[in-house]
Parts: structure tokens; C-alpha cells; sequence
């Protein structure tokens, strides 16, 4: 049974059973955290008292002072906890990063003309042909011509050619 698929209906309605359900979650936690705000509030912030003279409204503010740079500098504590925290974070990444290294990405062979790329890199002021061979110089080549030697040293050319045969064969 495990190796059939699911059809596309029963698939939709179990999608849409457990988003419903995820919602009801979503609702209740929004509603728990409500309660919990609403009764953090009533046992940590009574009712202001407004009944009594002169003087008792200037105790009640300044003991209301005195509780307002308390939870102040709290707040200031967690605050560079957290930004410390931050940094720590931040900085284990830096070195995780370090550790594992920067993957470069596979080179892909392009094959490309030398007038496309200096087109590709000069942009459209680029319009001349690589014509490489054009820019040569042209160089002629000197013939060498050597005298033609007397008929009599005919004998000296075959002993000189016959040594340079011997030293082919010898190697």
C-alpha cells in the first residue's frame, strides 16, 4: 500500500484539515498570550492612586520613578546581552564561512573569436577586424648563393658528403 500515490483530492483535503488545524493553534496561542499579558499587568502594575494630598501624589511619582530607571536599566542590560550575543553569532559565521571556504563555481568553455571578445570588452567602439597577419611586417627572405666551385673540387665535395653520411649512420 505504501508504494501508491495519493490522489490529488484526498492530498488537498489533508492539506487543507491540517492548515485548519495550524490556524486553530495560531488562534489559541494568540489568545494565550493575551491572557498571559493581561494578567502579567495586574500583578505588576496596580491601579494608579489618585486619592490623598499633595504630598503623597509626589511619593507615588517618585516611587514610580525609581521603578521606571529600574526596568530602564534592565532593559539596557538585556539589550547588550543580546547585542553581544549578535556579535558572537556573527563572527562563528565568519569562521564557519572561513573553515568550509568559497566554492568557485565550474568554468564553463565559451568559444569566442578574438573580435567578439575585444567587442565584449571594448563595447560598440570596437568595429575592427582582428586581421592578425595584416599587421605583420613583411620580411623577405636572403638567398644564400654560394659561388659554384671549380670543376676540380668535385672529389672534396663527395669525401665531405660521405663523412656526413658515416656520422648519420653511426648515430
Amino acid at each position: 500500500m505504501s508504494d501508491k500515490k495519493m490522489n490529488s483530492s484526498r492530498r488537498h483535503h489533508l492539506k487543507s484539515v491540517i492548515l485548519s488545524i495550524a490556524q486553530k493553534w495560531l488562534d489559541q496561542e494568540k489568545l494565550d498570550d493575551a491572557a498571559a499579558k493581561e494578567t502579567y499587568m495586574k500583578d505588576n502594575c496596580p491601579a494608579p492612586v489618585m486619592s490623598g494630598d499633595h504630598n503623597a501624589l509626589m511619593e507615588y511619582i517618585k516611587k514610580m520613578n525609581e521603578r521606571i530607571e529600574r526596568i530602564d536599566e534592565e532593559r539596557y542590560d538585556i539589550l547588550s546581552k543580546v547585542q553581544k550575543a549578535d556579535k558572537e553569532i556573527e563572527d562563528l559565521n565568519i569562521k564557519v564561512v572561513d573553515l568550509r571556504g568559497v566554492k568557485k563555481p565550474a568554468l564553463r568553455k565559451v568559444r569566442m573569436s578574438a573580435d567578439t571578445m575585444l567587442k565584449a570588452l571594448l563595447g560598440s567602439k570596437h568595429t575592427v577586424n582582428m586581421d592578425l597577419r595584416a599587421n605583420l611586417k613583411q620580411v623577405k627572405k636572403e638567398v644564400k648563393e654560394e659561388p659554384q666551385e671549380a670543376a676540380g673540387d668535385w672529389r672534396k665535395n663527395i669525401e665531405d658528403k660521405a663523412d656526413r653520411k658515416k656520422m648519420f649512420e653511426t648515430s
